[in-house]
């Protein structure tokens, strides 16, 4: 409501923010990811709940036969990897391209990747689809400082003092950033900007509020929105599926998938379903072979079911 106050917590939650990111600018990468390291302990040590049920999702996932150590590793570095983002995101103005080479070792590859995709498209754009692995806000920042045209989409914060300040630091380098909740207005930018040439970055693995398309995940099944798949299909783009996984406290590996072109000439709803299906299932491998990389955290677990039980099974 206009003019109605924020409440204390956001300006008290904004303050703190800020000052561990005047902190951690002020002093080199390395000092201020061991500066956070023990705290990130802390707050790990006091999630409770949270972390119970990190582990009970991996546990989920990686069945009963996993050995309990590996799920407790699993489960912190998760939560400590969450944590050096945070610190990488707070110093993103301080990263120019020779920086980013030197934390992403395939950083040319993965351009020269996505530019040959660009040129294949004919002046189209390609949609770049990544699950929450590694830091993919810094890959953002790779591909924007390289040159190309990129922007991604993010649902808005109830903190608005966050909002902004997230914003600022996913679009540190130019990568704009559309905020999700503003219905078809946003849906027809997307689809203008791709069919322009720009590279929209999306990260498909959360859970749909609202029934979508039921895709096999995790060993479960969950539903997941239709937009990845259906920008691809209307702009006549192709999707480009990677994984960025945090190897060393400063350093990335990235791990390439074959590209999808959607098929112009298929059934437009079966052909959403094949797209989706099958970039969750690389995705699927990827986590079960490095479950530290990927965030356990989301409030939103992506295979809890959701109200209506409406969903379409690709």
């Amino acid at each position: 409501m206009a003019g109605k106050p924020h409440p204390v917590r956001w300006r008290l939650e904004y303050g703190a923010v800020l000052a561990i990111g005047a902190l951690v600018r002020a002093l080199p990468h390395a000092a201020a990811q061991a500066l956070v390291w023990p705290l990130a302990r802390l707050a790990y040590a006091l999630l409770g709940a949270r972390r119970r049920e990190a582990r009970r999702r991996l546990r989920l996932v990686l069945g009963p036969d996993a050995p309990e150590r590996a799920i407790r590793r699993a489960a912190w570095l998760s939560f400590r990897n969450t944590a050096f983002n945070l610190v990488d995101m707070l110093r993103i103005r301080r990263f120019d391209a020779a920086a980013l080479r030197r934390q992403i070792p395939q950083a040319d590859e993965a351009i020269a990747h996505l530019r040959a995709e660009l040129a294949e498209a004919g002046g189209r754009g390609v949609v770049l689809a990544l699950p929450h692995c590694g830091n993919w806000d810094l890959a953002g920042s790779l591909v924007e400082l390289a040159g190309l045209p990129i922007f991604s989409v993010a649902a808005k914060q109830r903190n608005p003092f966050m909002n902004d300040l997230m914003n600022r630091m996913r679009g540190g380098h130019g990568m704009e950033v559309l905020e999700r909740d503003g219905g078809p207005r946003v849906y027809l930018e997307m689809l203008r900007r791709i069919r322009r040439g720009q590279v929209f970055a999306i990260l498909p693995d959360t859970r749909s509020r609202t029934p979508a398309l039921a895709v096999p995940f995790l060993g479960g099944t969950a539903n997941l929105a239709r937009g990845m798949a259906l920008l691809a299909i209307q702009a006549g783009a192709p999707v480009v599926p990677l994984v960025m996984r945090r190897v060393a406290w400063r350093r990335f590996e990235i791990e390439f998938f074959p590209t999808l072109r959607p098929d112009p000439a298929a059934d437009r709803d079966a052909e959403e379903a094949r797209i989706t299906r099958e970039v969750l299932s690389r995705f699927d491998a990827a986590i079960r072979a490095t479950p530290e990389q990927w965030f356990w955290y989301n409030k939103r677990w992506v295979l809890d079911p959701v109200a209506e039980a409406a969903c379409e099974t690709p």
